[in-house]
């Protein structure tokens, strides 16, 4: 758990030092890929937009994607919106499990201070 810990707190290092430098109010494709760019920088490795393939009884029903993949270990949900919506955790701890996933970082960046706009979860 303590390398979990290690690996979150970069990644929210990072996520700050994004918003730090553009601010709120962007959309948040940009902010995707800034957060990218930070992530790079940083030596992590990470997948964007990774694409979950969801089946019921072996067969295949559609679709997800992950905004960000880091490290094959964590999910990162971004979000650009003025209000938090409950939906938005329900979101991430859906591709979590999709995904088998055990932790995530659900990341808004339109707050004043971006910290105040980030949740982690764990399964």
């Amino acid at each position: 758990m303590e390398e979990i810990n290690k690996l979150t707190k970069k990644i929210i290092g990072c996520a700050i030092e994004v918003h730090r430098r553009l601010g709120p109010g962007l959309l948040e494709s940009i902010y995707e890929k800034a957060l990218c760019i930070e992530l790079e920088h940083n030596g992590f490795n990470y997948e964007r937009q990774k694409t979950i393939n969801v089946t019921y009884r072996n067969k295949p029903l559609g679709n997800y994607k992950i905004d960000i993949l880091v490290e094959n270990k964590v999910v990162l949900e971004l979000k650009s919106v003025d209000r938090h919506d409950p939906v938005f955790e329900a979101q991430l701890l859906s591709y979590m499990k999709l995904g088998n996933y055990k932790i995530g970082l659900l990341i808004n960046f339109n707050k004043d201070l971006v910290k105040n706009g980030i949740s982690r979860k764990i399964l």
